[in-house]
C-alpha cells in the first residue's frame, strides 16, 4: 500500500448549486457512459443523466419509452467516470406520477443503486407536493418547467411554451410552485427570454436553460448536440464541434485500409518470440 495520501475530490452537491444563484453561471451538460462523464467532469458544475438517453444512444423516437432501468445503468455508468461534478438522474415518465410514496421508492432506489447526488423531476399539476415529500425525506429535486419532453404524447410535438398570457402564467406559476416545494434548482427548456427572465428573477433557487437564453443562472445541452452527432439539432445548440463527420471520415479511412490490406501494418501485429540460441 501506498504511503502517500490519496489525494480527496469533494463531489459538488445540492448546496453548493443552491449557493450559485445569481452568481457565477453554472455549467452543466447531459452524460450518458463512463468515458464521456470522465471528460465533462473537469469542465462542467452538474451532469445529468437525461432520459434524453432514450433517443441519442438508444433511438427512441421520444422519451416516454425510457424504463427505470435504463437510467440506472447510465446512471452508474457516469458515476464511474465523474469525480468532481454533481450528478443528477432524470427520473422517467411514469415513475413519479403515480403518488408520493411509489416516487419515494422509485428515488430512493435510483440514489442507492447508483450513488447519484439528486433526481430531476418534470413539472405538473401535482409534482410541486411530490417534490416537498422527497426533500422531506432527503433526496436533493431538480425541478423542470417550460417544454416538458415526456408530455410530448399531451403536447402533440417539441413545442416553445410560454407564447401565450395563459402559457405563460401557468409556466410561472409551476416554476414558483417548484422552487417553493424544495427543489434546489429548476431547468427551464424552450420558453422565450422574457420568461425566463421573470422565473429567474421570481425564484429563490437557480434557473438552468435549455432554450430558455442566457437570462438563467446557469446552462445545459444534450452532450451529443453540442459536439455535433447528429445532422440536425434544435434552434437553441450551439455546435462546439463536428463529430459526425470526423467519425465518419475516420471509419472510411478504417475501410478503406482494411480493404487494401494496409491495416493492420506490422507495427500493430504479434509475432511468435524466436527461440533462444543455446
Amino acid at each position: 500500500m501506498s504511503s502517500q495520501k490519496q489525494e480527496t475530490v469533494r463531489r459538488i452537491a445540492a448546496p453548493d448549486i443552491l449557493a450559485r444563484k445569481g452568481g457565477e453561471p453554472i455549467v452543466c451538460l447531459t452524460a450518458y457512459d463512463a468515458p464521456t462523464a470522465e471528460i465533462l467532469d473537469a469542465h462542467c458544475d452538474l451532469l445529468l443523466v437525461g432520459d434524453s438517453v432514450g433517443m441519442v444512444v438508444h433511438g427512441l423516437p421520444n422519451t416516454v419509452g425510457v424504463t427505470l432501468e435504463m437510467m440506472i445503468l447510465h446512471g452508474q455508468a457516469v458515476m464511474r467516470g465523474a469525480r468532481k461534478a454533481m450528478v443528477v438522474i432524470d427520473m422517467p415518465f411514469g415513475s413519479y406520477e403515480g403518488g408520493k410514496e411509489e416516487a419515494y421508492r422509485n428515488c430512493a432506489r435510483v440514489m442507492k443503486e447508483t450513488g447519484a447526488q439528486g433526481v430531476k423531476l418534470e413539472s405538473g399539476p401535482t409534482v410541486p407536493q411530490t417534490i416537498e415529500y422527497l426533500v422531506q425525506r432527503g433526496i436533493p429535486v431538480m425541478g423542470h418547467v417550460g417544454l416538458r419532453p415526456q408530455a410530448v404524447l399531451t403536447d402533440g410535438a417539441f413545442k416553445a411554451k410560454g407564447r401565450t398570457e395563459a402559457e405563460r402564467l401557468r409556466v410561472m406559476a409551476e416554476a414558483e410552485a417548484t422552487a417553493d416545494a424544495g427543489a434546489f434548482s429548476v431547468v427551464i427548456e424552450g420558453v422565450a427570454e422574457g420568461l425566463a427572465r421573470e422565473i429567474t428573477e421570481a425564484i429563490d433557487k437557480p434557473t438552468i436553460g435549455i432554450g430558455a437564453s442566457s437570462a438563467c443562472d446557469g446552462q445545459i445541452l444534450v452532450v451529443s448536440d453540442m459536439l455535433g452527432l447528429f445532422d440536425w439539432t434544435p434552434k437553441f445548440v450551439r455546435r462546439y464541434a463536428g463529430l459526425r463527420q470526423e467519425i465518419d471520415q475516420a471509419v472510411g479511412r478504417y475501410a478503406a485500409d482494411v480493404r487494401a490490406r494496409r491495416f493492420p501494418a506490422e507495427v500493430e501485429t504479434y509475432f511468435s518470440k524466436k527461440p533462444v540460441q543455446p
